[in-house]
């Protein structure tokens, strides 16, 4: 009430009313929600963790280890099926395989996936930079078992019969081109690290670019405006500042690599001896768990043998997996950080 000859009072400018705090309202209302978030998620969250100790104590329990020590490592393997006790059990035949078809897949994919993410993220227009991420990222929807038989019924035979003897022609001098032709046929250890290649560029494409692209802007601009070329953008700041990311990417391409099976045991030849050449038969650590599967089950031996190359594939996995998440880890914050620093004082 306003009484006769007084002015109102003005209510004060840019201060809301204030409100009384309701008795009828709860002082915290979600609380209940919360322990029930906290209760459900904790045992969700343990979930990946108790599945893979549950995996690695299956292998161990399986494997006894009967054949881990120094024999297991050599580079001698003969199964004897009626003399179990006469048999030579060494991976190193395997572990070799895999890494000459691993490692050189990993080489090749790590150049094209660098050339595909750097035409995507600076040099191409939206439109066509949109396209070619949608057909790299359909290469990693196709089948293992659809790549093995486009290798096995298309690739071989060009291969055996055209690119092998051009190779072998024209830098036989190189170590490992010059070699003899496979005994078996044109199934070797260059149509597998084909196969492997292309299996691996999706992966390490899509986490290349998406690497590139948390780059902050203030730092590509800040370059661009010093008179720098695109290139020496990509190279000198999208590229140094994505290096962790560019990292985590060839590691977890190394990892597809090694546990393929089913497209490398359908081209490389599973032959148990040390490769000569690129164009010679071997076998890799999955690919010949895939070959000796079926006849495991009917010897024991066999099968402890291969649970223990199994153990060993598991441990490259999470060793390989586990520096990957820190280097992905280090990246988010290194390009958190760096974006903050380089973001303008009021937007802080």
């Amino acid at each position: 009430m306003v009484g006769a000859g007084e002015e109102p009072v003005p209510e004060p400018v840019g201060r809301p009313p204030t409100e009384l705090p309701s008795p009828e309202r709860p002082a915290v209302a979600t609380a209940p929600e919360s322990r029930f978030r906290a209760w459900l998620g904790s045992p969700l969250a343990l979930i990946p963790l108790i599945l893979v100790l549950v995996v690695a104590a299956v292998l161990l329990i399986a494997s006894g280890f009967r054949y881990f020590g120094p024999s297991f490592w050599s580079a001698d393997y003969n199964f004897v099926p009626g003399s179990p006790n006469q048999s030579i059990w060494g991976i190193g035949v395997f572990v070799t395989g895999t890494a000459i078809t691993a490692g050189l897949a990993l080489v090749l994919a790590t150049v094209l996936s660098l050339a595909l993410s750097i035409s995507i993220v600076v040099y191409l227009p939206s439109t066509p930079s949109r396209i070619l991420t949608i057909l790299t990222n359909l290469l990693a929807g196709i089948p293992s078992v659809v790549y093995g038989i486009w290798g096995f019924v298309i690739l071989a035979p060009y291969f055996g019969l055209t690119l092998e003897p051009s190779l072998r022609d024209a830098i036989g001098w190189i170590p490992g081109f010059g070699g003899p032709e496979s005994a078996i046929g044109p199934h070797g250890i260059l149509l597998a690290v084909f196969l492997l290649t292309i299996m691996i560029i999706p992966l390490t494409t899509a986490l290349m670019r998406e690497a590139m692209r948390s780059v902050p802007n203030d730092l590509v601009e800040a370059g661009l405006a010093l008179g720098a070329t695109r290139w020496e953008v990509a190279r000198r700041v999208r590229m140094r500042s994505a290096r962790l990311g560019i990292g985590s990417a060839i590691l977890l391409g190394f990892g597809r690599a090694v546990g393929e099976s089913v497209a490398v045991a359908m081209v490389i030849g599973a032959e148990t001896k040390l490769p000569v050449s690129l164009y010679s038969a071997s076998t890799t650590m999955a690919s010949f768990i895939f070959y000796q599967l079926d006849s495991a089950f009917f010897y024991p031996d066999l099968l402890q043998f291969l649970v223990e190359i199994a153990l060993v594939l598991l441990g490259i996995a999470l060793a390989v997996n586990l520096v990957a998440q820190r280097l992905t880890t280090a990246e988010i914050a290194t390009s958190t950080t760096v974006g903050a620093a380089g973001a303008p004082e009021g937007a802080r």
